[in-house]
């Protein structure tokens, strides 16, 4: 069964302190379905960041990133499982070997639950980043299929990928492979520094499963109404697609 609109909502918690991140989250907690704990706090605060938050009951996206040898990535997937994480990504440009011992990390023991996606190709990334500095040859939406193609096939559960290829992705992976996309904008906040950037409702219609949104929740006057404000667009698109 799909997510209801406002667990399809996954607020960054791009903060520095375990209390903010926390004070963050309790302020948005009937607003949304998952917090991303990304680099920026983990870095800071470490485990204990995820800790809390798992501890006070909160669903959490750990957004690092996780880009190994297989066996140093096995062990970072189970140490994340084992903490409760909701869900957690790993680069697909790993290789399958990495993916796979991403997902025997996370499965490791009877108690882990832990979604595993992949990230494809950063939404701050386009195409003549990927040709003139990363040698990668092809169109943005090309390599973003093969790698969310060998993920699959590795075992993970979805990709991270940006809304430009969530269409194309649901076509080619199934409905049942879940696609979280970053570099949501509602049209009413600025793009900042992401390119391949959608609104809430058009994500969602293209097939996205979950939305992360940051600065346009976390930096607003108002946070929680910004919230009920993309959740509303989210409710919108899921109304349009029944109909439809």
């Amino acid at each position: 069964m799909r997510p209801k609109a406002s667990d399809r909502l996954v607020v960054a918690l791009d903060v520095d302190t375990v209390n903010a991140a926390l004070a963050l989250a309790e302020l948005l907690r009937e607003e949304a379905g998952y917090f991303k704990i990304g680099m920026q706090l983990f870095c800071r605060q470490g485990a204990r960041a995820i800790e809390a938050l798992t501890g006070a009951g909160f669903n959490i996206f750990a957004d690092l990133k996780l880009h190994d040898i297989p066996n140093t990535v096995y062990a970072a997937s189970a140490a994340l499982a084992e903490q409760a994480v909701s869900i957690f990504n790993v680069h697909a440009l790993g290789g399958s070997a990495m993916m796979a011992a991403a997902v025997e990390g996370a499965h490791r023991g009877a108690g882990c639950k832990s979604k595993v996606l992949a990230v494809t190709i950063l939404t701050s990334l386009a195409r003549r980043q990927l040709e003139a500095e990363l040698g990668m040859s092809g169109s943005v939406e090309e390599t973003v299929e093969r790698l969310a193609t060998l993920a699959k096939r590795s075992g993970l559960d979805g990709v991270v990928a940006s809304a430009k290829e969530a269409g194309r992705l649901r076509r080619l992976l199934g409905p049942d492979f879940i696609i979280l996309t970053p570099g949501i904008r509602p049209d009413w906040a600025a793009a900042g520094d992401q390119k391949r950037i959608s609104t809430p409702g058009d994500a969602i219609k293209d097939g996205a499963d979950y939305l992360v949104v940051g600065r346009p929740i976390t930096q607003a006057a108002n946070p929680r109404e910004a919230a009920r404000k993309v959740v509303a667009e989210i409710e919108v698109a899921l109304e349009q697609i029944e109909e439809s």
